[in-house]
């Protein structure tokens, strides 16, 4: 069930990321290429026979997974932008991109890689399971890790959390307001993630749901707001809209 939800949504960012490409190339709403494709490669290294591959490609010592983790910063400060400037959402907009945004990066992304190289990391692991399980200081180190990880994503999201939902409540168009729905869900998914080390190890596919829905939502989200331009475009023949910006 879990490699079925992976490759499903893998398959769904490559599909959209390869149909950006001819609008990306024009120069067109580049941020969404690069959100889908980031987002792509985030799914395809927490997949654990490719994960493997290019684990050992890169040493063996699950660099790959520190990869993955700057991969993801990088999807979620792009989508904070795009989805800031989308909805018109100034203050988030500002949070993201000034003082406190690079802050919280620099000191997240800094956090990772110190617990990172805590660790005895020798020996790909997708998920770091092999790692957590050789013993006590490692597990809680894996634990650290993880929530470290976490964080910026999890800041992102709440930060952009109140304009989905005025979105949501507004009167903007019907596409445009299941979108805001679907974005502010994935955004309290990721929010949700920082509960993980609570959560019973019985529960642990628990865990895989949470992150796949926060990123099917935010596909989505993204793929009904390209779809309400393009509808809006053709109404109206016009290439400015909110959806644009």
């Amino acid at each position: 069930m879990i490699e079925i939800l992976q490759w499903t949504t893998l398959a769904v960012c490559g599909l959209v990321a390869v149909a950006r490409i001819p609008e990306a190339l024009k120069g067109r709403n580049t941020s969404l290429f690069y959100i889908f494709a980031l987002m792509a490669l985030a799914i395809l290294l927490s997949i654990e026979k490719p994960y493997v591959a290019i684990d050992q490609a890169m040493g063996g010592i699950n660099m790959a997974n520190l990869l993955l983790r700057f991969v993801i910063f990088g999807a979620i400060f792009f989508l904070g932008i795009r989805i800031s400037k989308a909805f018109g959402a100034t203050g988030a907009y500002r949070l993201i991109t000034g003082r406190t945004g690079r802050l919280a990066l620099l000191i997240f992304s800094a956090l990772v890689v110190v617990v990172f190289l805590l660790m005895d990391t020798a020996g790909s692991s997708a998920g770091l399971v092999s790692v957590s399980g050789k013993d006590p200081r490692n597990y809680a180190l894996v634990e650290y890790y993880g929530a470290a990880g976490r964080a910026y994503p999890a800041f992102v999201s709440l930060v952009l959390l109140p304009a989905m939902t005025r979105a949501v409540a507004g009167r903007l168009p019907v596409l445009v307001r299941i979108a805001a729905g679907l974005l502010g869900l994935g955004g309290v998914a990721i929010a949700f993630s920082l509960l993980f080390p609570v959560i019973p190890p019985e529960l642990g596919a628990l865990e895989f749901v949470v992150n796949y829905t926060a990123v099917l939502c935010f596909v989505l989200g993204l793929a009904l707001i390209w779809a309400a331009r393009i509808r809006q475009d053709k109404r109206a023949g016009s290439t400015s809209s909110f959806t644009e910006k």
